[in-house]
């Protein structure tokens, strides 16, 4: 089945997408926004658009303004963290407890990733990790970019599942 409405645009300018947020100041992020846009227009349910690429690239330009006051927001509250603990340590050894914790965590999300199969977790390795572009693990796994899209779909949805059980 071929995509139709919005959807069509924005594989049609997906690349055009990615240059605009490059250009914009996202940088290496670009991809990451526009996988974002994405799964936003997945999830989208309203009626036709007067004009369907200018919507994208105000969705686009908003999501990465978005992204970046998360960052700065959360770079404030962990520099007014720091300053309310009064030693300025931005590393503090942490305690037993939460390194158990933490481990057993890194060892839920791994299992997580290795029962989505070993292709959806090499994707998400690759892409969040490691920081390769989609188009390039495609073309590294001689699958679509489609394919690792929606790979990559499944992979958050599976993590988003795992955090809120952990909640």
């Amino acid at each position: 089945m071929s995509p139709t409405g919005l959807e069509a645009v924005f594989l049609a300018n997906r690349d055009k997408l990615v240059r605009f947020l490059v250009a914009r100041g996202a940088g290496e992020a670009a991809e990451d926004i526009v996988h974002d846009l994405w799964l936003k227009l997945a999830g989208r349910m309203d009626g036709p658009i007067g004009n369907p690429v200018a919507y994208l690239f105000r969705a686009a330009d908003m999501l990465m303004i978005d992204r970046y006051r998360a960052r700065r927001q959360a770079e404030r509250r962990d520099q007014a963290w720091i300053e309310e603990r009064g030693d300025g340590d931005a590393s503090p050894d942490p305690s037993a407890d939460r390194t158990i914790v933490a481990r057993q965590e890194a060892a839920r999300v791994a299992a997580t990733l290795t029962a989505l199969g070993p292709r959806a977790e090499a994707i998400f390795r690759r892409a969040r990790i490691d920081g390769v572009p989609q188009r390039q693990i495609a073309a590294e796994l001689g699958v679509s970019l489609s394919t690792v899209e929606s790979d990559l779909r499944t992979v958050y949805r599976a993590l988003a599942e795992l955090k809120e059980r952990l909640s």
